[in-house]
């Protein structure tokens, strides 16, 4: 009597496994883009992880990378338990052909997003040069997703998982470069933002105002929210403002002198001996400054 062999236990589980940490890397991303849409701070046990979620990288086509990561959980995981939703009674082939066809697109998928998220380890790493715990936890899922993908079923052709691998690899690899080339060109401004808005009068005279009396925005060049505070003021009032770079990759940097004022987070302004973080309110800042003009401020 022959004896039938048995399925690994991973791959009786995989897909579940599969849905499971889909839908946790989803929850982390959909928080991610949560905190990038209201203008938020992520609760994060390391510091650095504003740093990295304000950073250019982390916005794509003006939209937050965290989102596409949320589509891409989202999409592993509806894949994984497609299968589940065919009655394996009554439409058998239809059910055996969305498991073979969500298969490969879930290897093909789980290759491109490992390689997505290795690219990003490397900008963290060496670019940015900060720590990020959700990200981090985003690219143990990523990866994982491949190992399950490549583990989780008995594949007839590993040829064929090396060839997807490699063609998809590349794709996403070059598809990355592109999108990020702005950003990483060497004739690229130091700050990867542009202002786009228009300067009310009193936007302009306000900003006068805050360099007389000694006022001080402390920033960095990779800071989205600096880049907010910029856009309340405008473009002709931004270069009255009394602005000090604490990132030595920006445009004259003072970072011993964020140091000394024990700069915490961007921004961050310093008024009359009193420390403000985060954005300000034009109309809050002529009153904590004692701005004597008019304060019909606005941008367009």
């Amino acid at each position: 009597m022959i004896r039938r062999r048995s399925t690994p236990w991973i791959q009786q589980k995989s897909r579940f496994i599969i849905a499971s940490l889909g839908a946790f890397g989803a929850v982390i991303t959909a928080y991610l883009t949560f905190v990038k849409l209201t203008g938020g701070t992520a609760a994060c046990p390391v510091t650095g992880c504003d740093k990295v979620l304000e950073s250019p990288y982390a916005v794509v086509f003006g939209l937050p990378l965290a989102l596409f990561g949320f589509l891409a959980y989202t999409i592993m995981a509806g894949m994984a338990v497609s299968p589940w939703l065919i009655n394996p009674e009554t439409h058998k082939s239809l059910r055996t052909k969305t498991e073979d066809w969500t298969w490969l697109l879930i290897f093909a998928q789980a290759s491109a997003m490992m390689v997505f998220s290795c690219y990003l380890m490397y900008l963290m790493a060496f670019v940015i040069k900060s720590l990020c715990i959700y990200c981090i936890a985003s690219a143990v899922c990523s990866i994982s997703l491949f190992v399950l993908a490549l583990l989780g079923r008995d594949w007839e052709d590993r040829g064929q998982l090396f060839f997807i691998t490699v063609v998809v690899g590349m794709i996403t690899l070059i598809g990355t470069l592109a999108v990020y080339s702005p950003i990483n060109s060497p004739r690229a401004e130091k700050s990867p933002f542009n202002i786009t808005t228009t300067s009310n009068p009193a936007n302009i005279e306000l900003a006068q105002y805050l360099t007389q009396s000694g006022a001080k925005m402390y920033g960095a060049f990779w800071c989205g929210h600096c880049h907010e505070q910029k856009e309340l003021f405008g473009k002709q009032a931004v270069e009255k403002l009394p602005y000090i770079e604490c990132e030595k990759g920006g445009k004259n940097p003072q970072p011993d002198l964020c140091k000394s004022k024990n700069i915490q987070g961007y921004p961050t302004w310093e008024v009359k001996g009193q420390m403000y973080s985060g954005v300000q309110s034009l109309e809050k800042l002529a009153e904590v400054s004692g701005y004597p003009g008019t304060r019909d401020f606005g941008s367009r």
